[in-house]
């Protein structure tokens, strides 16, 4: 019984919503006419999209910067501030403090460092072009979302402090060196978790990317970080192609099927060859 609440929220705002987007993916809908049932055209066109390929090319920019970063920064903190003393115990609320704070206000403070005219950080680095190039826009946008590692950081913190002292005083006896203990120690017994940690960060990094697309650069310059949720965004609410979006949505799906599959197999795949 006490379930209930939960199974039907899941079922009222997840499953529901999603079968409905699955349906609509065959359709013809403008959100003012009914739905005309077109088969396969929304997947021709999907295909033959350039717009959507290239924001799929966006997309997977912004993962391959972004959740290699997120999980080193993790990592690192964990690694840095895993001992009890008052530093660490000041310093873990601040590691966590960015990933709390709501996407719009996050988005609105980078956008006041990075303004050319008179933002602190373009002003001092000399990147008053940063977000006006597409390059310079495609590294900015992932290096924003490296310091919200809450979570990761959090997970990776009790990870290291579950691995017992008795391992690394025994490697101390041998004389094994820091980067010996890091490499042959600490990552192998961390890797399990950091694997989980990656493949939940694939998922997020899909999702995380639509406020400062949005707010920060919208989309620009010159599509350059236009990734699929804002596709979907401006697909569905600026040219009001719902049936057209859902199918948009329902290939971000496969994609995110696909990447968390693949992480998976190689993880497991890691792990029979350890």
């Amino acid at each position: 019984m006490l379930a209930w609440p939960y199974l039907s929220g899941l079922f009222l705002l997840v499953a529901l919503p999603a079968v409905a987007a699955a349906v609509l993916a065959f359709t013809e809908f403008s959100g003012v006419q009914a739905p005309r049932f077109t088969g396969t055209d929304n997947v021709r066109r999907l295909v033959a999209d350039d717009a959507f390929w290239s924001s799929l090319g966006n997309t997977l920019i912004y993962i391959l910067i972004a959740v290699p970063l997120r999980l080193a920064a993790a990592l690192g903190f964990a690694l840095l501030l895993h001992r009890r003393s008052k530093a660490s115990t000041l310093a873990r609320p601040i590691a966590y403090l960015p990933t709390v704070v709501p996407d719009v206000a996050y988005v609105l403070l980078w956008l006041w460092l990075l303004n050319p005219l008179y933002g602190p950080i373009a002003g001092a680095f000399g990147l008053t072009g940063l977000l006006t190039d597409p390059w310079g826009a495609r590294v900015a946008l992932p290096l924003m979302a490296a310091f919200q590692i809450g979570e990761a950081f959090v997970v990776s913190l009790a990870v290291r402090r579950s691995i017992p002292k008795s391992v690394y005083e025994a490697a101390a006896v041998d004389g094994a060196r820091p980067l010996f203990t890091f490499t042959r120690l600490t990552l192998p017994l961390m890797a399990p978790a950091l694997a989980l940690l990656a493949l939940r960060d694939v998922i997020l990094s899909l999702q995380i990317n639509f406020v400062p697309a949005l707010l920060l650069t919208d989309g620009g310059p010159r599509y350059a970080t236009t990734y699929l949720p804002l596709f979907v965004y401006r697909t569905a609410f600026r040219y009001f192609r719902l049936g057209y979006a859902s199918t948009i949505a329902l290939s971000m799906f496969v994609l995110t099927a696909a990447v968390v599959y693949v992480q998976y197999r190689m993880a497991k795949r890691w792990r029979v060859l350890d």
